[in-house]
């Protein structure tokens, strides 16, 4: 497994030998990347089920925020899934992104979590708790919940 990782890294997320590191500051690092989105599917998983709306929330938002075409979205979603799967508990993921992200980066994290949990059109007990605790994990106070909540929720 550990091999899989360094070789999604080493083809997509790292410069080529020689370039220099990308400029943009918005770019993420490889554990950023995976325990972000083993936490969207920690959400997705949470109700019993993953839908296909949901992996293809995932996948968008993977694309939107991270850059990755398809592909590469693919392929993180399967090495996150199977980090997730080992996991024994979610601070492994929230202490990285928690370090690595301000308060604005968490917000849309928060907002793409929502867009996850609220995609089937419901909401289950155990996805609202879990939402609450993540958000705990992370740093986010109840309000900044509240507002990323609005934000993924479609007007209608």
């Amino acid at each position: 497994m550990l091999d899989a990782i360094r070789g999604f890294v080493a083809r997509h997320i790292l410069p080529p030998a020689g370039a220099s590191p990308p400029a943009d500051p918005g770019a993420r690092s490889a554990g950023v990347q995976m325990a972000a989105c083993a936490l969207l599917l920690e959400l997705a998983h949470a109700d019993g089920e993953f839908s296909a709306i949901e992996r293809g929330r995932i996948e968008e938002a993977l694309e939107r925020h991270f850059g990755l075409d398809e592909a590469r979205a693919g392929e993180l979603i399967a090495l996150a899934e199977a980090e997730r799967s080992q996991s024994i508990d979610h601070f492994q993921f929230t202490r990285l992104i928690a370090a690595e992200y301000d308060l604005g980066q968490k917000m849309v994290l928060a907002e793409v979590m929502w867009g996850v949990v609220l995609a089937d059109g419901q909401l289950a007990q155990h996805e609202a708790y879990l939402m609450r605790k993540l958000a705990n994990l992370l740093d986010l106070e109840p309000a900044y919940l509240t507002q990323a909540r609005r934000a993924a929720t479609p007007q209608g």
